[in-house]
């Protein structure tokens, strides 16, 4: 067996109780990672997760966590660290979609909900791992995961393209101030991933073969294919990539424009 790329280290993996959460952190325990998982209502994903970890042979943690609550997400990095140590990996993985809503029809609580969950919550996680690592000597990664929608905009998702956009800025701004503290900080673009996102392609043949039909790959990718990109980032392999998007889209992004 080849030497584990995360051996000793501990990650969170935000959102990990499905979806790419879920691959990533068990990909993480593959690779010799102990884990915390964080969920917001399923925990039976979560502890689902926390099997496959263990199966693994690492160490699972499961946490209920409200990323948009700052005391909550100081809480749970205060727990990990007096109960399992300093934490090494942040992925900030747990989102939500757009609304379908054109901005004209949006109410406050939509605009508000998707800013805090997608941008605000990833800030506060953000912070308190760099508060917490800072000073310990020890490497750290934080990969957030946005979306080529960081990019791309679509029609009824104002909220959640300038949450990702806000998310890929504060990826690069974060960056700067950490580069000398041994932190590496990238994002994660993905483009159609079958996860519950995107349940309804999952469940109906015709409508996921009407969706892939923009990426020129002509298919969504697996959750496995971007944890696997997150353990690259989250090992010695990757010291010296830092601030930068991986964009992990099956060619999408190079469709647009085709045929104009």
């Amino acid at each position: 067996m080849d030497e584990q790329r995360l051996n000793g280290e501990l990650a969170i993996v935000t959102g990990a109780d499905s979806g790419i959460g879920q691959a990533t952190a068990i990909a993480f325990a593959r690779e010799g990672a102990s884990v915390v998982i964080t969920y917001l209502h399923d925990r039976q994903g979560a502890d689902q997760t926390a099997r496959e970890i263990e199966t693994a042979g690492r160490r699972a943690a499961v946490y209920q966590a409200d990323q948009r609550d700052s005391q909550n997400v100081r809480k749970l990095f205060q727990d990990v660290r007096t109960s399992l140590g300093i934490p090494t990996i942040l992925v900030n993985n747990a989102g939500i979609d757009g609304t379908g809503k054109h901005v004209k029809d949006m109410s406050d609580e939509d605009w508000e909900e998707t800013i805090r969950t997608n941008l605000t919550g990833p800030f506060f996680f953000c912070r308190e791992f760099v508060r917490t690592l800072g000073g310990s000597g020890k490497h750290g990664t934080i990969v957030n995961i946005t979306s080529v929608h960081q990019e791309i905009p679509r029609a009824g998702a104002s909220a959640y393209d300038a949450s990702k956009g806000g998310l890929r800025n504060l990826t690069t701004t974060l960056a700067l101030e950490v580069a000398e503290q041994n932190i590496n900080v990238n994002n994660i673009a993905p483009g159609m991933v079958l996860t519950p996102m995107n349940q309804s392609a999952i469940d109906n043949p015709e409508v996921l073969k009407q969706q892939v039909q923009s990426i020129p790959m002509k298919r969504a990718a697996k959750p496995e294919e971007i944890a696997d990109v997150a353990v690259f980032l989250a090992s010695e392999q990757a010291r010296y990539i830092h601030g930068t998007t991986i964009v992990v889209d099956g060619a999408l992004m190079l469709f647009l424009g085709q045929g104009a």
